[in-house]
């Protein structure tokens, strides 16, 4: 079987996986929906940041957020598949682990595309300006998260054994990635002790990229925020495809 042949099949059968659970697409639309409107539309009538509505500010971080909780928590379908043997026959295939991998990182960014998409097109709605070339750019940056991301996913996945034990890790690990990137507040402001954590958060350039692509405003040049997530999903990638390498299917 053909290296392309290879990672059409697995990204085909992860797709499929999840337009079959319906209730997974609703619920991974609805987090961030409820976060813009509720939260947003909540605050945003009270408050606003550089003359700009607080449910605008953080329009590109929910989109962060949804990138975020919609890549890590992919992973989970690792544990799955060893759990149903899908995962032995598929080790047992002609199929490299690096092609089973990378199948796996194309069908987890295709299925945070799809969430991203409906953001993108409810942002006229929320008064978000939005033209064609800002959402060409906002899918490139998702898409090098997305990349880096899902890696991590899958990367957790390949170690544990139980999807409790998977959740509770990866929980411990989203809200801070989450909370620390800016997605909810400007970090210009933050104490200075707080710093170092938001530096090292990969979502920190993310939202920045997106907030600058979208709002026209940011801390960071665009160019070194896109040149860490590039770097990060490389690092990842190749991290991952290790991983796999040395990952038992039982």
């Amino acid at each position: 079987m053909s290296v392309v042949l290879g990672l059409y099949a697995m990204w085909l059968r992860e797709v499929k996986v999840y337009m079959r659970e319906r209730s997974r697409v609703v619920s991974s639309i609805f987090l961030p929906l409820m976060w813009l409107i509720v939260f947003g539309k909540g605050l945003g009538s009270t408050i606003s940041i550089e003359n700009i509505s607080y449910d605008v500010f953080i329009y590109p971080g929910i989109i962060g957020m949804a990138t975020l909780f919609g890549s890590l928590f992919f992973g989970v379908y690792i544990i799955w598949d060893k759990k149903v043997d899908f995962l032995k026959e598929v080790l047992v295939s002609p199929l490299s682990r690096t092609t089973i991998f990378l199948g796996k990182v194309l069908g987890g960014i295709t299925d945070v595309l799809i969430q991203v998409t409906i953001l993108l097109m409810l942002g006229p709605l929320l008064g978000v300006p939005m033209t064609l070339t800002k959402m060409a750019l906002a899918y490139i940056v998702v898409i090098t998260l997305a990349v880096a991301i899902v890696s991590i996913g899958l990367i957790i996945g390949s170690v544990m054994e139980s999807p409790e034990g998977f959740g509770l890790i990866v929980t411990f690990v989203a809200y801070p990635l989450f909370f620390l990137s800016g997605a909810l507040f400007p970090i210009e402001n933050i104490p200075r002790w707080l710093e170092p954590f938001i530096y090292i958060d990969p979502l920190t350039y993310g939202v920045d990229a997106l907030r600058q692509i979208i709002l026209g405003q940011g801390r960071f040049p665009l160019s070194i925020s896109y040149s860490i997530l590039l770097g990060l999903a490389a690092l990842m990638v190749y991290i991952g495809t290790i991983a796999f390498d040395r990952m038992k299917a039982y």
